[in-house]
């Protein structure tokens, strides 16, 4: 038995070497199970599916869908030049969509593969292009931080186990399609995966650089997440807006995000 423990443990940790990947900007490593290209293929048919759905409203001619795309047009050109000029170009084939959805929720999201929603219940709170910079730009870092993937492979190493890991790992194109089925699209609903606080703060430091990158003052980030505070105030301490529901305290995040902006700007250009 302890052999087998043994040759358990030492299988796993060879796993999780070779399985690893580097977030652009931050360097930090991650663990990597999953077939990229295939989330992405099957990311696009599930955002397809969602634009396509009968309850989705897709607001395509409105002064606010074209704000929508421009800011993302602006990010996704910006991160893609410092991809390219970092040597990263190779890791990335995003097809780039960016709509505007009706709905009260304040909430944005980015699905693998650069397919962006941002619903109009957070244009109040973003209230410009600056503060809407911020939204898209911290989604298009989960994105890029290529987080969905990182917490699928958490989920495949958790569910392999011990001796079952190196099966889970050689049926990566199954095991991948399962998992992403169950972070998204169950019962037909969008069920994006919750990310960890860490995720979420690498995506602020990511974020604050994107929009920086494209132009957009980072120092505009701070009244953003301070109207999201008072957004979530009004709703009266309950549930906070979808937007914040796994993200770190107020108070917290407007603090670290106030020690990122120094390394934003050096990368802002008016």
């Amino acid at each position: 038995m302890k052999k087998i423990i043994k040759h358990t443990c030492m299988l796993l940790a060879a796993v999780i070497i070779v399985s690893c990947a580097t977030v652009p900007l931050t360097g930090r490593r991650q663990l990597s199970l999953v077939n990229e290209a295939e989330i992405q293929q099957q990311a696009a048919l599930v955002y397809k599916d969602f634009l396509g759905d009968s309850k989705t409203k897709v607001i395509k001619s409105s002064n606010q869908a074209q704000l929508v795309q421009r800011v993302g047009k602006n990010i996704a050109n910006a991160v893609n030049r410092f991809l390219q000029e970092n040597g990263y170009g190779d890791q990335y084939d995003f097809h780039w969509e960016f709509n505007l959805i009706e709905e009260d929720q304040i909430n944005a999201w980015c699905m693998p593969g650069g397919k962006v929603a941002v619903y109009s219940g957070i244009l109040p709170v973003t209230k410009n292009e600056a503060g809407l910079a911020t939204v898209m730009g911290h989604e298009i870092a989960h994105a890029i931080a290529k987080h969905s993937a990182e917490r699928m492979s958490q989920t495949i190493l958790a569910q392999a186990g011990g001796v079952a890991v190196d099966v889970a790992t050689a049926e990566k194109s199954s095991t991948t399609r399962a998992v992403l089925n169950t972070a998204y699209g169950l019962g037909g609903q969008l069920a994006l995966l919750n990310y960890s606080r860490n995720q979420e703060s690498e995506a602020d430091r990511l974020g604050l650089v994107f929009m920086a990158m494209a132009g957009y003052n980072p120092n505009e980030a701070i009244g953003f997440w301070e109207r999201m505070a008072q957004a979530k105030e009004a709703q009266g301490g309950g549930a906070p807006p979808e937007f914040l529901s796994t993200h770190p305290s107020d108070a917290r995040r407007i603090n670290n995000i106030k020690k990122l902006i120094p390394e934003a700007l050096t990368y802002y250009k008016k």
